[in-house]
């Protein structure tokens, strides 16, 4: 009977749920975004800081060991908890954040080139972006045409809903129009280039056009329907995202374009860069104000730290590179200031959000399933019950 019982077999163990991540969601990956952005915001400061450079590939090394550990963690919610990530691409609110995987890539490929390369050599660094460019690309496109589809096909939304997060997945191929000329010089010269160099065009123009669809819609929704929620209001720096980071592309245009387009087009780019700029520019820094007021305040009235204070970080760090970018062509020394402010600003954001993010993860609050959310009432009757009331 012994030998009988030791020779059944025996049952598998069953796969273990990886419960720490079953609430993981791909918002996270914006973390990535605002890390990496410290390290290529400050190397392209028109001043030159001593020991800036060194503290910037240290925050760019950062952000990549980040990316990795939340690569891997995403993939054990894929794998384990598959109900929840279908849950969050059904989701509304959550759906757009997948377009912060593509950004979280290209902008640790972008720094590998502009920083990391003091680090691990200009070969590696190459290598590096051209895999994770052409990842991040890749994911950009899908989730900007997938996102919009799930939002109108699947997705049942009203007007008040609205929220600056519905850019998200539109800005992405913006990233890869911005960082994608740095890789023009490595490539071979002629077709190559130019062909490289003309889609990061065609990708500004798709982002930039989508972006002028969806503004107008969460301005709207602010006007019409009052203020975001206290948690979201720090949502509205990513507004800050295509403009910073449109800005940035056109001048990398004008850096690249002498020598792989022809003439006339090549200056045009240059002439493009300050006439588009300089406009955009002014528009992201009443937004900025505007973005300010309203964060004071929700701050004011008790907001509380959610994962949403990373929108404080990256969309001002394509500020930061548009104005440098802005410097670099017009040689004032208004936008080299402008840089130099932001990115001061850049920094503390992303200590705060850092150090309550890692409070989060030790105390396991932010990996912790979400609470319920009551129901805010409708816009008609929170208007029509103030003005009784008035």
């Amino acid at each position: 009977m012994v030998t009988a019982a030791h020779s059944l077999p025996r049952q598998a163990a069953p796969r273990p749920r990886v419960p720490a991540v079953r609430h993981l969601g791909p918002n996270w990956y914006a973390s990535v975004m605002g890390t990496a952005a410290v390290g290529t915001a400050g190397a392209a400061l028109p001043p030159h800081i001593p020991g800036l450079r060194t503290v910037c590939a240290a925050v760019w090394a950062l952000s990549l060991v980040w990316l990795m550990v939340l690569l891997t963690a995403r993939s054990l919610h894929w794998i384990h908890h598959r109900d929840q990530a279908r849950a969050h691409l059904l989701d509304a609110a959550a759906a757009p954040f997948y377009g912060c995987l593509s950004m979280a890539l290209l902008a640790v490929g972008g720094g590998a080139l502009s920083v990391g390369r003091d680090w691990i050599g200009v070969p590696a660094a190459v290598a590096l972006d051209t895999v994770l460019f052409t990842a991040g690309t890749a994911v950009g496109l899908t989730a900007a045409v997938a996102v919009p589809y799930l939002m109108v096909v699947h997705h049942r939304i009203e007007p008040h809903q609205a929220t600056p997060v519905w850019l998200l997945p539109l800005v992405a191929p913006m990233v890869s129009a911005a960082l994608g000329p740095a890789l023009v010089p490595h490539l071979p010269a002629g077709q190559a280039r130019a062909t490289l160099l003309l889609a990061c065009v065609a990708m500004f123009g798709l982002s930039l056009l989508a972006t002028l669809i969806v503004l107008p819609v969460i301005f709207g929704r602010l006007v019409t329907a009052g203020p975001l929620p206290l948690a979201l209001t720090p949502t509205l720096f990513l507004v800050l995202g295509p403009l910073g980071q449109s800005t940035t592309a056109v001048g990398a245009f004008a850096d690249m374009a002498p020598g792989v387009v022809p003439a006339p087009y090549a200056g045009g780019f240059g002439v493009l860069a300050v006439l588009y700029g300089v406009p955009v520019m002014g528009f992201a820094l009443m937004w900025f104000a505007l973005a300010a007021a309203q964060v004071v305040r929700a701050a004011r009235q008790g907001m509380g730290f959610a994962m949403t204070w990373w929108s404080f970080t990256f969309p001002v760090g394509t500020c930061v590179t548009g104005a440098a970018a802005l410097a670099r062509h017009t040689h004032l020394a208004a936008y080299s200031g402008l840089a130099v402010a932001l990115y001061a600003v850049l920094v503390t954001a992303w200590a705060a959000a850092g150090v309550h993010t890692a409070r989060g993860l030790v105390s396991g609050a932010l990996l912790a399933a979400p609470r319920p959310v009551p129901a805010e009432p409708a816009p008609a009757t929170a208007r029509t019950t103030s003005g009784a009331a008035r």
